[in-house]
């Protein structure tokens, strides 16, 4: 049989760490083994009851045929309200282009900005599919480090000696994805004196967990109206109202960034499901402050980080900064690396967390693929049972670690 010669894109294209450790996971589970899973970044509530509602209204009413590209007129006016209530931000529905999740967000802005050789910031730790979306758009990916002690966020004089004639763009989380760190208003403010000094840079804001935060109210980077005409802002459905499934993203952005991406969509999805658009357009009427469903969700990842950061800040050799947002655990586990059992060394984030699935049964997630390999993901979105339960099991087989 010939062999199928694959593109050098998908050769070169890294798996993604969250899903193969998901996977992985599962596999053990299938063989009947019990696997606590802290690897994967989803809400463990369900969806609200508006939102269910209003998905299976759609479904009645077969709202079943080939919706527009950029999103249905009335999902995009109710995210432009959504922005002025929450945020104070003021977008038209024409800046707003809904996608297959926040995903397809994002690369769909990478494919609209980036040429060969263009360079795109990256704050390290990141989300773990930033780079690999700057790759497949034939941009390269720069990365700032960051340290514990800087509670993993970086300042305006390391973003000032980032940026080159290169730049074409700058992305972020906050909260951010792995880390939980958040970054204030006056942080922020630092990094866009920074800005305004290179205007070609466009900022990727992404505030997916916006609603997921425990110490502050949230501050977007769109508050700042003098970056509004090369600010993207990613958000979607997912994480604030527990609704990974449903695949519902967007963007806030200029006309012309807008327009780009809505012409990439339309050649390789076109517009997305009508019922989970329906659904997302009766959840963009929730916030924290009308929604006792989403109101709850928040109170019980608060109540569950303070309950596992003493759990996990227990055990000998971890350091962990407490997160002030999102619902993951990123703590420095290079206390361990040299150690073994007597038949595993561990010498980095993904030895440990090798170690950790096959012998603790608890899958989490390296910190090598989020830009950092001195650290581990764990995810809290899970009961508390199980969070006790996990951390008394790694726990147990770290300490068999000499």
């Amino acid at each position: 049989m010939e062999t199928i010669l694959l593109s050098q894109r998908v050769v070169n294209m890294a798996e993604s760490a969250t899903l193969k450790m998901t996977e992985k996971s599962r596999e053990l589970k299938a063989q009947g083994i019990d696997i606590i899973s802290l690897s994967i970044g989803e809400p463990d509530f369900n969806t609200p009851e508006n939102a269910k509602q209003g998905g299976i209204a759609a479904i009645n009413n077969n709202d079943t045929h080939y919706p527009p590209v950029p999103g249905t007129a009335a999902l995009r006016k109710a995210i432009a309200e959504k922005l002025r209530r929450d945020n104070g931000l003021d977008y038209a529905d024409t800046n707003i282009i809904v996608s297959n999740g926040a995903k397809q967000a994002i690369t769909n802005t990478f494919l609209a900005i980036l040429d060969k050789g263009d360079e795109v910031i990256i704050p390290a730790p990141f989300w773990v599919s930033y780079p690999e979306m700057v790759k497949l758009a034939d941009g390269t990916p720069v990365f700032i480090k960051t340290t514990a002690e800087q509670h993993f966020k970086i300042n305006a004089k390391q973003l000032e000696e980032a940026i080159t004639p290169n730049t074409k763009a700058f992305i972020f989380s906050t909260p951010c994805n792995p880390s939980g760190s958040v970054y204030t208003k006056e942080e922020l403010a630092a990094l866009v004196e920074v800005f305004k000094k290179h205007p070609r840079v466009i900022i990727i804001s992404d505030e997916i967990y916006e609603f997921i935060q425990y110490e502050h109210k949230h501050e977007s980077m769109g508050q700042f109206t003098e970056l509004k005409d090369r600010l993207v802002i990613v958000n979607g459905v997912a994480k604030g109202y527990a609704m990974t499934g449903w695949r519902i993203g967007y963007i806030a952005a200029p006309k012309a960034i807008v327009s780009a991406c809505n012409k990439i969509q339309g050649q390789y999805t076109s517009g997305i499901c009508t019922i989970a658009q329906a659904a997302a357009l009766e959840a963009m009427k929730l916030s924290p402050e009308n929604s006792e469903e989403v109101n709850n969700m928040i109170k019980a990842f608060r109540h569950r980080r303070d309950m596992f950061y003493e759990l996990l800040t227990a055990i000998p050799g971890i350091k962990l900064n407490m997160p002030a947002g999102a619902f993951y655990m990123f703590p420095e586990v290079t206390y361990y690396y040299g150690k073994s059992d007597g038949e595993n060394v561990i010498k980095n984030s993904d030895d440990l967390c090798m170690y950790l699935l096959y012998n603790a049964h608890v899958a989490c997630v390296a910190g090598g693929p989020f830009g950092n390999d001195d650290c581990i993901r764990l995810s809290y979105a899970t009961s508390e049972d199980k969070l006790i339960e996990a951390a008394r099991r790694i726990k147990e087989a770290l300490e068999k670690l000499k």
